[in-house]
């Protein structure tokens, strides 16, 4: 039951932007926090760069979804 929920919710392509905005804020919550991280020491400069990197990837990913929603929704 929730599953056809979610798919029905999904079918409309503002909501489904909406989700994908969502996540997109939080992808950019945790790089903060990962600044945070480096500037008190609790990683080092690599370790932050590569997961920097890798939010980068996952955010502009979700950018892509957010301008074709039609390519993803049901």
């Amino acid at each position: 039951m929730v599953v056809s929920i979610i798919i029905a919710k999904f079918d409309i392509p503002k909501v489904f932007v909406a989700k994908l905005c969502d996540a997109e804020g939080e992808a950019a919550e945790t790089q903060a926090w990962l600044d945070y991280a480096m500037a008190c020491n609790y990683i080092d400069n690599r370790t932050h760069s590569a997961l920097n990197d890798k939010f980068d990837h996952i955010v502009g990913m979700l950018v892509n979804m957010s301008n074709k929603p039609e390519n993803w929704s049901f």
